[in-house]
């Protein structure tokens, strides 16, 4: 039985992964403004569906030979585990009158597939579009926690969808920036210039500019509240931070920690900013 409880088959190894579930659903709560027990079925059944994703690959990757047979029973056992945990949730939303929010799911599907079919064929790594597909469907749970906070349905609740994908996609795309970075030798950042470190962070920049306008621009047309561009203000102001101080020699884990706290800080701002 103690074989079953191995961390890495259990759990997500790649941290900063956390943020892209954790994040919406805080949002949507706190927008909703009334934690009801829907609520609470809501978290954990968003939760279980997220953490399957570990045992499911681990699953994959034993069956493509890409990791030992022996991790089969152990994968097996939490993917029943996380899915019990979910079905219960699941049936216990559906019974509170929430089961309208199950149809948001169901984007997850194929692109979950997609990851799979991605492990099996030993590609999933660098893979920057699905990533920002799959954080875009992860966003969907802050227009779910929201709707079941209010008990209604309101088409505000695709605002904090989008913004919510906006500030991931942000993230994601300054985070490889990060890691790209990070792979130049000494040597080579000593020659080259700042124009060229511009234009290496220019998707970045791009994509940040883009949050911040687009936030900007809603709240002063009153679709949004208007001083919600702050919290993605922070994300530009790190870009830039990070396109004019390289992260030459940077370990991962440092440029991970750095940009979780920055999109802790988004996620704290866009509570308090939200009127």
């Amino acid at each position: 039985m103690q074989s079953y409880f191995k961390r890495q088959i259990a759990l997500p190894q790649d941290h900063g992964s956390w943020v892209f579930i954790l994040s919406p659903l805080i949002v949507g709560i706190f927008a909703g403004k009334t934690f009801h027990l829907a609520t609470l079925y809501l978290i954990i059944a968003a939760m279980s569906a997220f953490l399957m994703r570990q045992p499911l690959t681990m699953i994959v990757k034993a069956v493509s030979g890409r990791r030992s047979a022996a991790d089969l029973p152990a994968a097996r056992f939490w993917v029943v585990v996380y899915g019990i945990i979910a079905a219960a949730a699941l049936t216990g939303l559906i019974l509170s009158g929430d089961g309208y929010i199950l149809y948001l799911a169901v984007p997850g599907a194929p692109v979950f597939a997609w990851h799979l079919w991605l492990v099996s064929k030993r590609a999933e790594r660098k893979q920057a579009g699905i990533e920002l597909i799959a954080t875009g469907v992860l966003a969907l749970t802050a227009p779910a926690a929201f709707w079941v906070g209010t008990a209604d349905y309101n088409p505000i609740g695709w605002w904090l969808w989008m913004l919510a994908w906006l500030q991931s996609a942000g993230s994601i795309v300054y985070a490889y920036l990060r890691l790209s970075q990070r792979e130049m030798s000494q040597e080579q950042a000593a020659a080259t210039s700042r124009g060229a470190w511009w234009r290496m962070g220019s998707r970045a920049f791009m994509y940040n500019t883009f949050n911040v306008s687009v936030a900007l621009f809603a709240g002063i047309l009153g679709f949004i509240p208007f001083w919600i561009f702050i919290p993605f203000l922070v994300q530009w102001l790190e870009m830039v931070w990070g396109i004019t101080h390289p992260a030459v020699g940077w370990k991962p884990v440092k440029i991970g920690m750095r940009q979780t706290i920055v999109s802790a800080m988004w996620t704290i701002l866009f509570v308090i900013f939200w009127r």
